[in-house]
C-alpha cells in the first residue's frame, strides 16, 4: 500500500523534516533535534501534525445508544461542547482502541488511532446497524495539536480566536473548525480539526506566532513523561483497562448498561487482575525499551514502553508486572540486570517530577 500524505506534507518537507513511515502515512520524525522540540513544548509552544489520526462522525438519533454499547466510559460526559477519553472493548474485555469522544449539537465525533483505523470503523459500523446510526469517516479534515505552557496565547495570536476561557476537555466549533482543549503531552493546549485545505495556512500562521514544529519522536517522549499510554504497546486487544491503569475510564453505573466486554471485565474486577501496568525508572545508566524483562518482588514483568526522559535526565518507562509488585526491581538491558524502581506515573507535570 502506498504511503498516504497528510495535508501538511509539503510543509514538513519545506521545514526539512525527517520523514518516516507511520501507520501507512509519511510523517515527520523530527525537524533536526527531537530533544530541542521536546523542550520547546515543555517550555513554550510546539505544534504537531496529527492528521494521521482517524476522525469519524456519528449521526442519527441512535448515536448515544450506540456509544453506550461500545464505549466503556460514560457517554453522558460527552455532552455538546465536551470531550471525554475512554476505550472501546471487545467481548473479552480487551481494548480495541482508546479514543477521544466529542459531543456535538449534531451528534458525536470519535478520534481514534491511525493504526486501528480499519478495525475501529468496522466495529462501529457493525454495531451502528442496530441503532440506525450513520458512520462517516472524515478524511477531508486535518488535525493539528498546539501544546505547551504558552500554547493558548500562541494559538490566539495566530488565529484571532480567543481560547483562554475554553475549559479543559471543552470543545468549541466555528466556521468548520473544532477546537478542543485536549492533548497528548501533559502540557496545556488545544487540538484543532479543520478542513485539510486550510491546514497549511494555519501551520504557517502558528509558526509566525512562535510555535515550533515537533515530530513523532518528541511526541513519544512527551506522552510517556506525562504518563499517557500508546496503543499497540501499553495496551491492546489482549489487555483490559484494569490491566492497563485505565480502570478509571470504565463507568460501571448504571448497573444495567450492558457495554461490550462488561461481563468479563466485571469478573476480572471482582477477582483482581493478575497483572497491572506500572511506571519504572532506572537507577543507573541505560535506556529502558519495549520488551525488556523486569524482575520484581512478585515475579517477572515486561517493559511496554521506555525512553530517556529529556526533562528528568534518566530513563523511564511502563511495565506490565504481577499485581502486588512494588519497590526495587531489576531491568534486563543488553544482558545486564540494571537496578530500577517501580513507581506510580505520571512522571512529569509542567516540567517537574511528580512520581512517587
Amino acid at each position: 500500500m502506498a504511503e498516504r500524505r497528510t495535508a501538511l506534507y509539503e510543509e514538513h518537507v519545506a521545514g526539512k523534516a525527517r520523514m518516516v513511515p507511520f501507520a501507512n502515512y509519511a510523517m515527520p520524525l523530527n525537524y533536526g533535534s527531537q530533544i530541542a522540540e521536546h523542550r520547546e513544548v515543555r517550555g513554550s509552544t510546539g505544534m504537531f501534525d496529527v492528521s494521521h489520526m482517524t476522525i469519524t462522525d456519528l449521526s442519527g438519533e441512535g448515536a448515544r445508544g450506540l456509544l453506550a454499547r461500545v464505549f466503556a466510559n460514560d457517554v453522558g460526559k460527552a455532552a455538546p461542547g465536551r470531550a471525554v477519553y475512554g476505550v472501546m472493548l471487545n467481548e473479552s474485555g480487551g481494548i480495541i482502541d482508546d479514543i477521544l469522544l466529542y459531543g456535538r449539537g449534531s451528534g458525536y465525533r470519535v478520534v481514534s488511532n491511525a493504526a486501528t483505523r480499519d478495525k475501529v470503523l468496522d466495529w462501529l459500523r457493525v454495531h451502528a446497524a442496530d441503532f440506525g446510526v450513520g458512520v462517516h469517516e472524515r478524511r477531508d479534515l486535518a488535525l493539528v495539536a498546539v501544546q505547551g505552557p504558552t500554547a493558548l496565547r500562541t494559538f490566539s495570536a495566530a488565529t484571532s480566536m480567543d481560547v483562554d476561557d475554553l475549559g479543559t476537555f471543552a470543545v468549541r466549533e466555528r466556521n468548520g473548525w473544532m477546537v478542543a482543549r485536549t492533548g497528548y503531552t501533559g502540557e496545556d493546549g488545544v487540538e484543532v480539526a479543520l478542513p485539510g485545505d486550510q491546514a497549511p495556512a494555519l501551520w504557517r500562521q502558528l509558526a509566525d506566532a512562535g510555535a515550533t514544529p515537533a515530530g513523532l519522536a518528541a511526541r513519544d517522549t512527551l506522552r510517556l513523561e506525562a504518563g499517557l499510554l500508546l496503543y499497540g504497546q501499553d495496551m491492546d486487544e489482549t489487555t483490559s483497562p484494569l490491566e492497563s491503569n485505565l480502570g478509571w475510564t470504565v463507568a460501571w453505573n448504571p448497573p444495567e448498561r450492558g457495554f461490550v466486554g462488561r461481563e468479563l471485565l466485571a469478573r476480572q474486577r471482582s477477582q483482581g487482575p493478575q497483572r497491572v501496568l506500572r511506571g519504572v525508572v532506572l537507577a543507573a545508566r541505560g535506556v529502558i525499551r519495549h520488551g525488556q524483562r523486569v524482575d520484581t518482588n512478585a515475579g517477572d514483568g515486561t517493559v511496554t514502553s521506555g525512553i530517556f526522559s529529556p526533562t528528568l535526565g534518566y530513563s523511564i518507562g511502563f511495565a506490565r508486572v504481577p499485581h502486588g509488585a512494588t519497590g526495587d526491581c531489576l531491568i534486563e538491558i543488553r544482558g545486564a540486570r540494571i537496578p530500577g524502581r517501580i513507581v506510580r506515573p505520571p512522571f512529569v507535570r509542567h516540567g517537574r517530577q511528580v512520581f512517587k
